[in-house]
């Protein structure tokens, strides 16, 4: 019975509340009493400081200006909105102190704060889910107070929410009287609101511009902790977005090992959680920002498929992205280290095997070796999913190491068992040139074998080596822009093709 009450109460209020809304986004602006009675809010919002970005020190309380000047609240700079989602423990979890310090170490003079739902945010998951209504009209009651009472423009208004928080953040930018400037969603959380209408959750609506990070996906619709499908204008899936390295049993074990039981649930949430650490890297790495690619699946990402900037297919990650608006959500995928800075630089290999008998393999043990002007990175080892004779090849290659511009590439076929047989006269395929993009700089480069006109790479045999085609670069140089790389590129594969044994 308490149940089925608290559930009509949180509808009740959130239709009426809803209808009441129906045009106040006209030329015409409306104050309805809903807007105005701040005596049913329960959520705070602490003013936090560079100084103490752990402590609620100070609240500013809707309905009382004077909180706005105690709090040094600064009206000329922007405002951050932070939003916490579900608790087990009721208490803020560590990332908050850190994104705040964060935010504050970019924006020093920017005001940032923290809205504290927690009491309702501890409750059954199911329960503080239905909760993320009443928090969002809460926090666009005081959005829109503060703005109302010092004339705050509504462009320099960034709402964060995560998991919970970021459908808190989207009702909150449904329900203002003016669109807030922009809302960032750390993986917002999936049951519940995989299958909801719009006005139940983070949507693009929601805001001028809305940036998405989804890092804990894995499962099937409605059961993956963060939501699977776009919600965004921009959504990016780091990894994929199922699960983020560094994030497997074994390495969250030993980190509860060596910190403590505090991060116990570090076991359930890493990848979840990773959302906002990869927002805050963007924060505090700002000479090693993430690129994302739009691309129409993760399989043709992982294939290297995807690696244009061209018409706004890559984006730059978290806080400096470019707010770019289409009518569509674009998907963009990405691939990071397991630890801060997450950037790594991501490469499109292309290459065609050739062989005087017909082989076919899958799931071949690699190991590629790429060297350029600034450094090296060496046996990066990468699975081939199909290895066939006479077949082009592309797949995608990251490094955390930024080697410059490459200069040589080697590559290593691995036994994949102790003993390959027969050992005496080993599988080889024959490769005259690889073609590389890199996805950063934008370059294409062709690569010839260093001796003769094939390199040979055989099964549990010597790596290979590939040097940059002077010929290829020639022409390179001499061309106005890169369409004429790919192009050679695609002729190379061409003349491949039509060698005859």
């Amino acid at each position: 019975t308490y149940n089925m009450n608290m559930w009509r109460n949180i509808c009740g209020i959130w239709n009426r509340d809803l209808y009441a809304l129906v045009g106040t986004r006209g030329d015409v602006r409306q104050e309805y009493q809903w807007m105005t009675d701040f005596s049913d809010i329960e959520s705070k919002f602490s003013f936090r400081t560079s100084e103490e970005p752990e402590d609620d020190l100070c609240y500013i309380v809707p309905g009382q200006p004077e909180t706005i000047k105690e709090c040094n609240f600064n009206p000329d700079n922007k405002t951050f909105i932070v939003i916490h989602g579900w608790t087990v423990t009721g208490m803020f979890e560590s990332w908050v102190p850190k994104l705040v310090t964060a935010l504050l170490e970019r924006e020093p003079t920017a005001n940032v704060i923290v809205v504290d739902w927690l009491s309702r945010a501890q409750q059954h998951y199911p329960t503080s889910a239905a909760y993320t209504k009443l928090v969002g009209r809460d926090v666009a009651k005081f959005v829109n107070w503060l703005q109302a009472e010092i004339d705050y423009p509504w462009e320099k208004l960034h709402l964060l929410g995560y998991s919970l928080g970021a459908h808190v953040a989207g009702i909150a930018g449904l329900l203002t009287k003016h669109k807030v400037n922009r809302i960032t969603g750390m993986d917002p959380a999936g049951p519940s609101f995989e299958y909801a209408d719009a006005q139940s959750t983070l949507s693009p609506d929601d805001a001028l511009f809305v940036d998405v990070l989804h890092t804990n996906t894995r499962g099937s619709p409605d059961r993956s902790i963060g939501i699977q499908r776009p919600v965004g204008h921009i959504d990016i899936y780091p990894n994929g977005g199922t699960f983020q390295p560094g994030c497997d049993l074994q390495n969250t074990v030993l980190m509860v090992a060596t910190t403590g039981l505090r991060n116990m649930d570090q076991i359930v949430k890493c990848s979840h959680e990773r959302s906002i650490h990869l927002f805050i890297d963007s924060l505090v790495n700002q000479e090693q920002e993430s690129f994302a690619y739009r691309c129409s699946s993760k399989d043709s990402f992982n294939k290297g498929m995807c690696l244009s900037c061209r018409k706004n297919r890559c984006n730059k990650v978290g806080y400096r992205v470019n707010k770019i608006r289409t009518r569509r959500s674009s998907k963009m995928y990405m691939k990071t280290r397991d630890v801060m800075p997450y950037k790594v630089f991501h490469y499109q290999v292309k290459v065609h095997f050739f062989g005087k008998t017909k082989l076919s393999y899958t799931d071949q043990p690699m190991k590629i070796s790429l060297y350029g002007i600034h450094g090296e990175k060496e046996n990066i080892p990468y699975i081939m999913p199909a290895l066939n004779t006479n077949t082009t090849v592309s797949f995608l290659l990251t490094t955390d190491a930024d080697i410059g511009e490459l200069l040589m590439v080697k590559l290593l076929w691995e036994k994949d068992t102790l003993i390959s047989w027969p050992w005496w006269n080993p599988d080889t395929f024959h490769i005259r040139k690889l073609c590389i993009k890199s996805g950063e700089t934008q370059s294409k480069i062709i690569f010839s074998a260093k001796e003769g006109e094939f390199s040979y790479l055989s099964r549990g045999g010597e790596a290979v080596v590939f040097v940059k085609d002077k010929e290829a670069f020639g022409k390179r140089a001499k061309s106005t822009n890169d369409s004429a790389t790919f192009i050679l590129c695609v002729f190379c594969h061409l003349l491949q093709f039509s060698f005859v044994w």
